[in-house]
């Protein structure tokens, strides 16, 4: 007997024609007619996730009471990283940008005091003597660069980069410490991926100390050059 056509052609199209919904008898498509809106609803909650995971808030923590003692974790919302990359963002000189970045940093700052006690925190070690919520210069230094650290993380730095904090001593027993940049030149945004910013040779010139432990909280942090600084002078020179 010869074999009919479609038995000559087990895997024609006639076998494998792709299912659709409007194939299905009357019946059937009764049945199934919700599926294609659930899968398109399922994507866009899908889509609206994902969005919103790319652009949510960030946490990191803060330290009080003096030595870090006390750390407890602060949230910035997507609204605040926005703004604070905008500001950043207007840069146009190193100088400007250490303008910025006191100002960014003093910011959040105040919008970990509104979450944590570090709102009570003043200037110095005296005005707050006592009082929970209280930062010592651990503290201060420790807490400003992890703040800093996100700036870096998200690329907004683009004249400077963080270094670990720096240390100016005193006496035998009286040490100071404050989170610290430094400048470096081109910016990251004018190297290619694989070069790394050029720093100068003259490093000590080019560092600059960001020492939130000179003001009450919430207050534009002043950035003073490292060296002045390590020489014991402040904000207002002395």
């Amino acid at each position: 007997m010869k074999p009919s056509a479609a038995s000559s052609r087990p895997f024609s199209s006639t076998f494998w024609r792709p299912l659709s919904p409007l194939s299905l008898p009357a019946s059937l498509r009764r049945r199934f007619w919700p599926f294609p809106l659930l899968l398109a609803a399922l994507a866009l909650l899908a889509g609206t996730a994902f969005a919103d995971s790319a652009f949510a808030g960030e946490a990191i923590s803060v330290c009080y009471n003096y030595g870090c003692l006390v750390q407890s974790e602060v949230v910035f919302s997507k609204q605040d990283l926005t703004r604070v990359g905008e500001l950043l963002g207007d840069a146009r000189t190193p100088e400007h940008e250490r303008a910025l970045i006191g100002v960014a940093v003093g910011w959040l700052l105040g919008i970990a005091g509104k979450q944590t006690p570090i709102f009570a925190d003043r200037a110095g070690n005296f005005a707050d003597d006592g009082v929970e919520g209280r930062m010592d210069c651990i503290d201060h230094s420790t807490t400003t660069t992890r703040l800093l650290r996100l700036f870096e993380r998200h690329r907004w730095l683009h004249f400077h980069r963080v270094l670990e904090p720096a240390r100016r001593t005193r006496g035998l027993i009286f040490d100071h410490y404050s989170a610290q940049i430094e400048e470096i030149t081109p910016p990251p945004m004018c190297t290619s991926a694989n070069e790394a910013p050029t720093v100068s040779d003259d490093a000590m010139s080019r560092r600059y100390v960001v020492d939130s432990w000179y003001v009450d909280n919430g207050q534009p942090v002043p950035v003073l050059a490292r060296q002045r600084w390590q020489d014991g002078e402040g904000p207002d020179g002395d």
